[in-house]
């Protein structure tokens, strides 16, 4: 599937933004025109199910196929977040980026204390009020993207990730350059995975009190963390 896309900047760089579950491209509001600001022109997809993206059959693997089908070939850096980074992570040998950033990413579903995706349909008609409570630190307007997006967004993309489909797709060893961004705490990364990472080859980042969605939780200490990657 061909995915929509949005763009920040003219630069000769390129960088990709892959947003995560119950998001899409307006996810990266801060950071799109951030990296534009330092020269890339940035392409942020909305994943299918997601955003202004066609529906279908959905699947970690038919995600990673719709980034191929849709993103340009050897882009200078490319960032996902959360499930984006699930997505990515299958992608990154045939897309081939110079660097990856995996924000908080959505590798090891299905584990002992990991999160069934199920559970986000729950969220599906969260009000603006539930948004704020569960996310203190965002800004007004995350909240008011957030709202848009839910609306936006197709709740089967978490079932096709559940039950027998929530496994381990941790990388065995990353196939480009790669930076792990880790929440303060993170329930999807924890300090023995940290170590593990580390072991199979990834630098690893924890960005101290932020939730899972880093970029937006703290948007300077974000960015502060792509040091020496950007």
């Amino acid at each position: 599937m061909k995915l929509h896309t949005h763009e920040w900047g003219a630069g000769d760089r390129v960088a990709l933004l892959v947003h995560g579950i119950m998001s899409d491209h307006r996810t990266w509001r801060r950071v799109g025109p951030a990296l534009a600001d330092r020269g890339y022109r940035v392409i942020g997809v909305d994943l299918r199910g997601h955003g202004a993206s066609g529906r279908g059959a959905y699947g970690a693997e038919i995600f990673a196929d719709d980034l191929v089908e849709t993103l340009p070939v050897g882009a200078e850096l490319a960032i996902g977040h959360s499930l984006g980074a699930m997505a990515l992570a299958l992608a990154a040998e045939r897309l081939a980026p110079e660097r990856a950033v995996f924000s908080d990413p959505a590798w090891a579903l299905g584990g002992v204390g990991s999160v069934d995706p199920a559970i986000f349909v729950e969220f599906r008609g969260a009000t603006r009020e539930v948004i704020a409570n569960f996310n203190p630190r965002w800004e007004e307007a995350d909240v008011d993207i957030e709202v848009a997006t839910l609306a936006a967004w197709d709740a089967d993309t978490a079932l096709a990730l559940s039950g027998p489909n929530a496994v381990d797709r941790t990388p065995a060893a990353p196939v480009v350059p790669s930076l792990v961004q880790v929440a303060d705490p993170s329930f999807l990364i924890d300090e023995a995975m940290k170590e593990e990472l580390v072991r199979r080859g990834f630098e690893v980042r924890t960005v101290k009190g932020a939730g899972h969605t880093i970029h937006r939780d703290d948007f300077e200490a974000f960015m502060a963390s792509l040091e020496g990657w950007l």
